[in-house]
């Protein structure tokens, strides 16, 4: 971690982001388990959108000399990118509703002291998750309710934002790119 930190020293506005101590408990940490997590979501996703391309046009390719990165980048992706991007965003869905992983693992700190991912943290859903129970009635219950309601309208718009991806998408299908 001195390496790091003496290299960036130079630089403040990155120096910012990786100072601190890495304990394991912050925001980095909770990111690289959220990606880790919804990988093999998007995986079997996107192994299933993939087995959908006809076998006679990855043959025809194969056929005309096309390798097989050349069949996947050519034929496969163009045929099934909506299936793809579907796949994705349902995985970053997936994650931004995720509540456990996060919460064990971000440090449950409501004020952020600097810019550093090593930092500890605190996300809407492990902010609900672990004051819900113990919210007495009145300011800090309303304040978690209107919490799930932000996360809910977040959750909309990114799921209104692929939906409309997903209808540009199919809008133009069949048309050569």
């Amino acid at each position: 971690h001195q390496p790091l930190q003496s290299l960036l020293a130079g630089v403040p506005y990155l120096g910012a982001f990786v100072s601190g101590p890495p304990v394991g408990i912050g925001i980095l940490s909770a990111g690289i388990i959220l990606a880790i997590m919804i990988i093999p979501f998007i995986a079997s996703v996107m192994r299933d959108v993939f087995e959908v391309t006809p076998a006679l046009l990855k043959e025809s390719a194969y056929g005309l000399g096309a390798t097989t990165w050349e069949v996947v980048w050519k034929v496969v992706l163009p045929y099934t990118k909506a299936g793809v991007l579907g796949g994705i965003m349902l995985g970053l869905g997936r994650a931004l509703g995720e509540t456990m992983a996060v919460t064990f693992v971000i440090g449950n700190m409501n004020q952020l002291n600097s810019l550093s991912v090593f930092d500890a943290a605190n996300s809407i859903t492990s902010a609900l998750a672990n004051e819900f129970a113990e919210a007495g009635e009145g300011l800090h219950q309303a304040s978690l309710i209107y919490l799930g309601l932000v996360l809910f309208f977040i959750t909309f718009i990114v799921l209104s934002l692929s939906k409309l991806l997903l209808a540009r998408l199919k809008k133009g299908e069949g048309a050569r790119t």
